[in-house]
């Protein structure tokens, strides 16, 4: 009887083995690292806010090649809504962007909040050639309807 239990504590062991065999040979293997596509021109949209900043770099179809805002830049509290605040975001987003080569930008800039002007100012120095600039910021035409007037 001891003989039958060994040979089956035996057989366990050796199922276990080779099952731990096949797992490392499946961590081993490499995978292939994907080619960045190369892209030359794309849009960089700016959200800037009474509080924030954010910018986001677009292919023309509108797929996402890199976002950066303040708060990921490492800013806190009033200090994300400034234009040196803004112009490191475009920093940032735009050191993300060199694999893509990306030369030729649309700039759109929506929002009313004072990192405007340094984001632009920033998306120049960063070696971008601007084509345009538009505001997008939408601005209403006739507002919500009026509350009825109070009975005297």
């Amino acid at each position: 009887m001891s003989e039958e239990k060994k040979e089956k504590v035996n057989n366990k062991e050796s199922k276990k083995t080779a099952s731990a065999k096949t797992a490392d040979v499946s961590v081993k293997k490499k995978k292939k690292k994907s080619k960045k596509q190369h892209i030359t021109s794309g849009r960089i949209y700016i959200h800037a806010t009474y509080n924030n900043t954010i910018v986001n770099i677009t292919d023309k179809n509108g797929n996402s090649l890199a976002q950066s805002s303040a708060g990921r830049c490492g800013f806190k509290g009033p200090k994300k809504a400034t234009p040196y605040a803004a112009g490191m975001i475009v920093k940032d987003a735009g050191e993300r962007v060199k694999d893509y080569g990306l030369k030729d930008v649309d700039v759109f800039v929506e929002g009313i909040g004072s990192g405007r002007e340094g984001a632009i100012r920033a998306v120049n120095s960063q070696g971008f050639n601007m084509l345009s600039i538009r505001d997008i910021t939408p601005t209403p035409h006739n507002g919500c309807r009026m509350k009825k007037p109070r009975k005297p």
